[in-house]
């Protein structure tokens, strides 16, 4: 991790820039093991020196800790504090949400098929066999365990007639669809008794 220690209008001791660098190297490498740069920042105010740390700890992580008192190390100390328990809290989400994914069942693996129908062109007097339509597109797609109104809202936004989804309440799959007029059908296979 780069790490930049400046001071406003204060003069800092190679002690205090060791004592930051190896300061912030530990709590991100306890929380946090790709930490990117930190920027520290020390000024004086009146009668105390306060202490600014910006952590750039990854893509789209940001963390800002402030500290004061009556000297450097203990400003130091006070916003090092605020950075290891954002980054604390951070890991923690990180950690919750992993394992609530791990214990969320996975969606189903499926294939969807684009068919188009063969035209009837009758030859000759011949009677035809039965016409059947041809595979045009096949692709793999997941059977997503949702609400209702999640599978709703996820063919409103695909903009898809139908959907077939797992309905989160039963475990059993169910299919949603745009009908002519307009409004939304609902096929529940476990509503027959």
């Amino acid at each position: 991790m780069r790490i930049t220690v400046s001071g406003k209008q204060v003069e800092l001791s190679e002690a205090l820039r060791t004592r930051v660098e190896l300061g912030l190297d530990t709590i991100t490498a306890k929380y946090f093991d790709h930490a990117l740069e930190a920027h520290v920042t020390f000024s004086r105010a009146r009668s105390f020196f306060t202490c600014d740390i910006n952590v750039h700890a990854g893509p789209g992580l940001m963390l800002r800790g402030e500290g004061e008192a009556a000297d450097a190390n203990a400003a130091f100390d006070d916003a090092a504090e605020h950075i290891a328990k954002r980054l604390r809290r951070y890991r923690r989400r990180v950690n919750d949400h992993a394992r609530d994914l791990a214990h969320r069942e996975r969606p189903q693996a499926a294939r969807q098929y684009v068919l188009q129908q063969e035209e009837d062109t009758p030859g000759n007097g011949e009677v035809q066999a039965a016409t059947y339509a041809t595979v045009v597109a096949e692709t793999p797609t997941e059977i997503a365990l949702l609400t209702v109104s999640d599978a709703v809202m996820r063919m409103d936004l695909a903009d898809q007639p139908v959907m077939m989804f797992r309905n989160s309440a039963t475990g059993i799959l169910n299919v949603v669809y745009r009908r002519s007029d307009g409004n939304i059908g609902w096929i529940d296979p476990n509503g027959v008794s």
